[in-house]
């Protein structure tokens, strides 16, 4: 009808055309603004660790470490990607390589991708079925520089033997994983062409680095040197040996016996080169002095106390065989070879007092000596009723620069000086952080600043329901009947509820 009003269009075409050039420009300026987010989250972000539990979380000497690394490696995980540990493994490497992109990392399952396995074979060398193998094994692979250096995955992990309660089968559990600890040596092997070298001297009823004994033998602490990289060689100063000039550091393991005079000369001759030694004394070469003692408290300012240090305030009975004979410090000073040990502790058998005393030269050629850590003043000397109680330290660090003008064969001499060897036998060295002290004071000796901060062993914590048959048959139901069902009636009420 004529009169009818005329409804005029809600959008025109050029309304239109406007509004959709809006919603573009908009869409675009967010994905634009998500883009850049990304980007900078990729290069500023901070990693959050969830579980206290973790395995993936570094350590500050890790992170040191891969900051400071320049070389591109690659590395690479040979594993059956249906390994228990395999995303343990895959997952902690990843956390090296979002430290450091030029740690690159590649996974090859042998088990399905035959023909890369075959070229990594080959090219590191790796043992097959033919050569005595029941299966493949895993491997973690690394190369830099062309160098190859093969890590066995069944390094990674520490197991023992622990008994059913209730069948009294025995079986062998994980107790322990080493992933980083390997990890971070094998990266230091591979971009280090030179390995450095220690020297242990024998001859003198020292701890044998071969021995597997629980309380003499240093098999676990050649091993921690190893995963340090560092070459260990057994050397004797009969004769017309010398200390070598290759010798990085000199580990001097509890002798026993008595040094003699010509070996004294030549050890003093290595310390005033500028030698780097780790010197461990322990009371059972009370009764046979070894002649160190006079070299050290004469030119290096150390003295090595004649009696054994008892302080039974702290004593754990380490030692089942020597209860009361153990002590347990936890007092450190700032030096860098012990400053990350603030919080923790150290056991020792019996150690004797090493101590520094005061001089009034204040010359270049004056050593600088510190204590490391001591006992309680609640401490005394053994067969010594009559000395009241004080505190004893127990280790120090001597450090000497080369005088100005004056050249060394060796550089600055640094050492560290213990009163006890036995806490870093085999089994003791398992004690509280008895290995963490090795790691860093060898660090310290060999100049490695960015180590001092050392890596231990995680441990896995093992769960165990203890459940009766009708406990297990109630949770069973619960968890399959109970849990789903619930959830199906409550849509179903949902179900009915909208139907009306």
């Amino acid at each position: 009808m004529a009169n009818e009003p005329q409804s005029n269009p809600s959008f025109t075409p050029r309304r239109k055309w406007g509004v959709g050039f809006d919603v573009i420009v908009r869409t675009l300026a967010v994905l634009a603004v998500i883009v850049m987010l990304n980007h900078l989250g990729g290069k500023f972000f901070h990693r959050q660790y969830l579980s206290e539990t973790t395995k993936t979380e570094l350590s500050s000497r890790t992170k040191n470490f891969l900051n400071s690394l320049t070389n591109e490696v690659e590395i690479t995980i040979y594993y059956d990607r249906k390994d228990d540990f395999y995303p343990t493994i895959a997952a902690l490497l990843r956390e090296y390589h979002a430290l450091n992109p030029k740690v690159r990392l590649e996974t090859v399952d042998y088990l399905r991708d035959a023909a890369e396995a075959g070229r990594l074979k080959q090219d590191f060398n790796l043992p097959n079925a033919s050569q005595g193998k029941a299966e493949e094994k895993n491997f973690i692979l690394f190369k830099c520089d062309g160098r190859p250096l093969v890590l066995p995955g069944e390094f990674l992990v520490d197991t023992a033997v622990g008994q059913d309660k209730q069948t009294g089968e025995y079986f062998r559990k994980t107790v322990a994983f080493k992933g980083e600890t390997a990890f971070t040596a094998y990266l230091i092997a591979v971009t280090n062409p030179k390995p450095y070298i220690a020297y242990v001297l024998q001859g003198h009823g020292e701890h044998d680095l071969e021995s597997g004994d629980e309380y003499t033998g240093y098999l676990d602490f050649k091993s921690l040197l190893e995963q340090n990289y560092v070459k260990v060689q057994p050397l004797t100063l009969i004769g017309t040996n010398t200390v070598p000039q290759d010798c990085n550091l000199l580990i001097i393991p509890g002798s026993i016996s008595a040094i003699t005079i010509p070996e004294l000369q030549k050890l003093d001759q290595y310390f005033d080169e500028g030698g780097r030694a780790l010197i461990l004394f322990n009371s059972a070469s009370l009764d046979s002095k070894r002649g160190l003692e006079t070299i050290l408290e004469k030119k290096w300012r150390v003295k090595v106390s004649d009696e054994a240090v008892s302080d039974s305030s702290t004593s754990i009975d380490s030692i089942k065989a020597a209860p009361g004979k153990d002590i347990s410090v936890a007092a450190f000073s700032k030096h860098p070879s012990v400053k990350a040990l603030m919080g923790s502790m150290l056991n020792l058998y019996r150690p004797r007092s090493v101590d520094a005393f005061a001089t009034r030269e204040n010359t270049a050629d004056v050593p600088r000596v510190e204590r490391l850590f001591a006992t309680t003043d609640k401490a005394t000397l053994e067969g010594r009723p009559e000395i009241k109680p004080i505190m004893y330290p127990l280790a120090v660090a001597v450090e000497k620069n080369a005088v100005r003008g004056v050249l060394t064969g060796r550089g600055n001499t640094r050492m560290i000086i213990v009163g006890d060897s036995f806490f870093l036998a085999n089994e003791p060295m398992k004690k509280f952080a008895n290995r963490e002290f090795a790691g860093y004071a060898l660090n310290w000796l060999l100049d490695r600043p960015q180590f001092t901060e050392g890596i231990g062993p995680k441990p896995f914590t093992e769960f165990r329901l203890n459940l009766t048959v009708s406990q297990m048959s109630n949770l069973t139901w619960l968890l399959n009947g109970a849990l789903p069902g619930a959830i199906l009636l409550f849509g179903g009420l949902v179900w009915l509820r909208r139907r009306k």
